[in-house]
């Protein structure tokens, strides 16, 4: 296809997608003249990416320039070339070092992996996300909030049972680097779901509990009947 159909389909300008052939975001096309280049299905497959790095995930171009970048080095091990990549994806500043709070969370995260049954399979603690966990469990505790590891247990394993999801659905394609790209996109796309659901499903839950009027009888009761 010609850069227009390109365009049509993926529904980005073509003024856009040239900036992205020049940042290197996207491959070049098929040379045919000194003016004209083909593409293909694999460029529409990651304009999309693209698109949910920067416009959903509201990531730098060098960031997805970083994450494009792991996605295609076969060098790398598959489960290294997915750790790259979706551990690019924005985070949270590193934990207040010296802090209380910071403290008592790290205690309470390593404590919380040890109850995980099975162990985790890896040491988590250079991940982005432990410290992103850090910081969180830290704003509990100096809330007065349940912070400690029984109270996020359940959290844990409901984790555990959306990263089962998460990588079956990256699994069902067909490549290494198409299941990378898939495993980016599909962090920065369903995240939001996830807190929608959450949301919606605390809504309901609290119509269960709290929403229900109880019946009461209108008449006050006659204190000098007659």
């Amino acid at each position: 296809m010609r850069l227009a159909e390109l365009s049509e389909r993926s529904g980005i300008p073509t003024a856009t997608i040239k900036y992205y052939l020049r940042e290197k975001l996207l491959p070049p096309g098929h040379r045919v003249s000194a003016t004209q280049a083909e593409y293909g299905e694999e460029h529409l497959r990651r304009l999309r990416l693209v698109r949910a790095l920067i416009q959903v995930g509201r990531m730098p171009v060098a960031t997805a320039r970083e994450v494009l970048n792991a996605a295609e080095d076969e060098s790398l091990a598959h489960h290294t070339r997915l750790g790259i990549a979706v551990s690019a994806l924005p985070h949270g500043p590193e934990p207040t070092a010296d802090d209380p709070a910071t403290t008592a969370a790290h205690h309470e995260v390593e404590a919380l992996l040890h109850r995980l049954s099975p162990p985790p399979a890896h040491d988590a603690r250079d991940l982005p996300a432990y410290g992103t966990l850090i910081n969180a469990v830290a704003a509990l505790a100096r809330l007065g909030y349940p912070h400690d590891a029984a109270h996020l247990a359940p959290y844990a394993r409901l984790a555990r049972e959306l990263a089962v999801t998460d990588l079956d659905m990256v699994e069902a394609y067909d490549t290494p680097a198409e299941q990378v790209e898939a495993a980016v996109a599909l962090t920065v796309l369903y995240e939001p779901v996830l807190l929608s659901l959450r949301r919606l499903a605390e809504a309901d839950e609290s119509h269960r509990r709290f929403g229900r009027e109880q019946a009461t009888d209108p008449k006050e009761p006659d204190a000098n009947p007659a």
